[in-house]
């Protein structure tokens, strides 16, 4: 029956192999792991320390398994209204009443973050050392949520510093007016840009603000890749939400690619589609994507491990 096949799902996603592929899974499609080799500037960044990227590691970790083993949507990924904090990760986002290094459940309706994208983690992971990347926050999203890499940048590119140095006292999104008249930059960097600078409104670790580094009043307006325009990640989220297949299908990729242990090749395709149909069904909920992962054509004849 179907009210059986519901506990033992539920069951399944409780076993800790499943919390460990949580774990294992979201390290690798949210890049996580590269975040151990980010370093942000200690003379700007005074409160920034090894605990505190440590704990920003654990929310989304711990956050990633609460979406896993309370079975929630896949859309929660994006919109949440919860997180996990300890003190000095509430310190850091501006949240009072969080005492001590226990992790816990809270609510964010009050605080201006919802899911993994304005999580300090993912922020931080796609900031430089100095200042906030829109370049590499922009590309991220392209990556890991519309599941559309930009190729490699051509060798004989200049880098954005280069007209930094030119025009140190521009906002950064003037900054990237100019680097974006090179015909050759402006094929990739139009899309990475704008999604990018979305989340101006967090610092490079991840704080909020409402001023950015040379003290000019954040526009955090852009537009996603089908020309749809927002103002902030709020509007950003909501524009997502309203094509959910689309960011199902990249979670639906990643995850595919990390049970396989295989790139997806073009007539993996189908299955994908196949997939996010199955799931969509379901409400998008996590075991509806894992069970529909199992029974696909690809995962069924997946060549043995020798």
């Amino acid at each position: 029956s179907s009210a059986a096949s519901d506990v033992y799902k539920r069951q399944m996603l409780l076993d800790p192999k499943a919390q460990a592929l949580a774990e294992n899974f979201a390290g690798q499609w949210l890049n996580l792991r590269n975040l151990d080799d980010i370093k942000p500037d200690p003379q700007q960044f005074k409160s920034f320390s090894d605990e505190l990227r440590s704990d920003m590691k654990r929310e989304t970790f711990t956050f990633f398994n609460a979406v896993v083993a309370e079975d929630r949507s896949l859309l929660d990924f994006l919109n949440a209204d919860f997180s996990f904090v300890n003190e000095r990760l509430a310190r850091h986002y501006g949240i009072d009443g969080v005492r001590g290094d226990e992790f816990r459940r809270i609510s964010l309706q009050s605080v201006n973050r919802a899911g993994i994208l304005t999580q300090a983690s993912i922020l931080t992971l796609t900031s430089n050392p100095t200042r906030t990347s829109p370049v590499k926050r922009g590309k991220w999203i392209m990556e890991n949520i519309l599941g559309t890499p930009p190729p490699d940048p051509p060798a004989d590119i200049p880098d954005l510093a280069v007209t930094q140095k030119v025009a140190p006292e521009l906002p950064l999104r003037k900054q990237l007016e100019i680097h974006r008249q090179d015909a050759s930059c402006a094929v990739c960097h139009r899309e990475m840009d704008t999604l990018g600078l979305g989340f101006e409104n967090f610092d490079a670790i991840g704080r909020w603000r409402t001023r950015g580094e040379s003290n000019e009043t954040i526009d955090a307006s852009g537009l996603l890749p089908d020309g749809t325009s927002f103002e902030g990640p709020d509007e950003m989220r909501a524009a997502l939400l309203k094509n959910p297949d689309r960011f199902v299908g990249t979670v639906a990729e990643k995850l595919l690619t990390y049970a396989l242990g295989r790139n997806l090749e073009s007539f993996d395709m189908p299955a994908v589609r196949g997939i996010v149909r199955e799931a969509a069904e379901n409400n998008y909920r996590f075991s509806s994507l894992v069970f529909a992962i199992v029974q696909s054509t690809p995962f069924q004849m997946r060549m043995p491990q020798s």
